[in-house]
């Protein structure tokens, strides 16, 4: 099997590798930290000129890419550079929910940068099962009335619209929410990894029969894929935090002198990076074991999926721990890369599914 990239992926990543090293240093993500939006309108306008967002959508979706090889290559890149922008909030999850339920008018301005998404889904007390939805959607005339609440909502304060997911009489139904409609009520916060996030809560709140997605009681059918997707997306993005991270470790290992010499020559921290190295190449294996299934028939392309997070998750806390202790202190000042990138892999072991839920459902998968 080849596993080079083909000329135009290499291109992008080329591309897209350039662009945030011009545009997104330690001194311009701290700024971005501090900022109330929690991501820059600048990056994020700069990332629709370069077709980076279009190449998350399939042609038939208005885009030129959308393949699991697509989204890692991406991500890989935006997790090299600590990117908090919400480019898998808006285009993977939001984007692909859209695109599926056949609103193409959406996705373009999602492709073009216009229009901003957040995947209202999870619940206090769902527990990454997308099954497990109390918000409850009811017939009234011509409209339905959502109340429930969601929690963890990534981006919301900046969506234009919530994708939310509600149980009605057919089953389980998601629907387009404007941000602003009557009844919505947002109390945002800072997430430990950059970006914002927010608890939502819908209090009677109206909106038409046509702002469902889908049919009836189809909800699953258009959340699974998207975030088969949005799991792919961070396992490649905490994928490329590592990367950094060992770059940084290295880098810093041969700088650092102790006893007259670089500590990276003492055979002990040579062996720790030795492991960490080995561990960052198995994951880079996983990664692409989980894009290649991408497309793959559902049970075939879940198993695959879990095993890359559970993967992931395991792996990435064990380089960020590791590269903090050979660090130091240093490790921890704001000021420095390290300390950005740590949290961010860390705290991908925590979006859609952490280590212990993606394994149980691997085993389940292969019953």
């Amino acid at each position: 099997m080849n596993f080079e990239l083909t000329e135009e992926r290499q291109m992008l990543q080329d591309m897209l590798r350039r662009y945030l090293r011009e545009n997104y240093g330690a001194e311009a993500r701290n700024k971005i930290i501090e900022s109330e939006a929690g991501f820059s309108a600048e990056v994020w306008a700069g990332l629709a000129e370069l077709g980076v967002l279009g190449a998350l959508f399939t042609e038939d979706q208005g885009g030129f890419g959308g393949a699991g090889f697509d989204i890692a290559i991406v991500f890989e890149e935006l997790g090299r550079a600590g990117v908090m922008e919400p480019v898998a909030e808006t285009c993977v999850l939001g984007g692909r929910i859209l695109a599926a339920a056949g609103r193409a008018d959406l996705v373009e301005q999602v492709i073009a940068g216009g229009l901003h998404l957040a995947l209202a889904h999870g619940e206090p007390a769902s527990r990454y099962d997308l099954t497990q939805v109390a918000t409850t959607a009811t017939a009234k005339g011509d409209g339905v009335i959502l109340n429930g609440r969601k929690a963890v909502v990534s981006n919301a304060e900046a969506a234009d619209h919530l994708i939310v997911s509600a149980r009605e009489a057919d089953g389980l139904s998601l629907f387009l929410v404007p941000k602003d409609a009557g009844g919505v009520s947002l109390q945002g916060y800072p997430q430990i990894g950059g970006g914002r996030a927010a608890e939502v809560t819908l209090n009677d709140v109206n909106v038409p029969d046509d702002a469902r997605l889908g049919a009836p009681g189809e909800a699953l059918a258009l959340l699974e894929p998207a975030v088969a997707a949005g799991t792919v997306a961070i396992c490649a993005e905490a994928l490329g935090g590592m990367e950094t991270a060992l770059r940084l470790t290295t880098d810093y290992l041969g700088m650092r002198k102790q006893f007259g010499r670089p500590i990276g020559t003492f055979q002990a921290l040579q062996h720790r990076l030795a492991d960490m190295l080995i561990e960052l190449e198995q994951a880079r294996s996983i990664v692409i074991l989980a894009a290649g299934h991408l497309e793959a028939a559902p049970d075939r392309r879940d198993r695959h999926v879990s095993a890359a997070k559970h993967l992931i998750g395991r792996v990435g806390r064990m380089i960020a721990e590791e590269s903090i202790q050979m660090h130091g202190g240093i490790a921890m000042t704001q000021e420095y890369e390290l300390a950005h990138i740590a949290k961010r892999i860390v705290m991908a072991d925590h979006r859609l599914g952490d280590t212990d839920h993606h394994l149980e459902r691997f085993i389940a998968l292969g019953a």
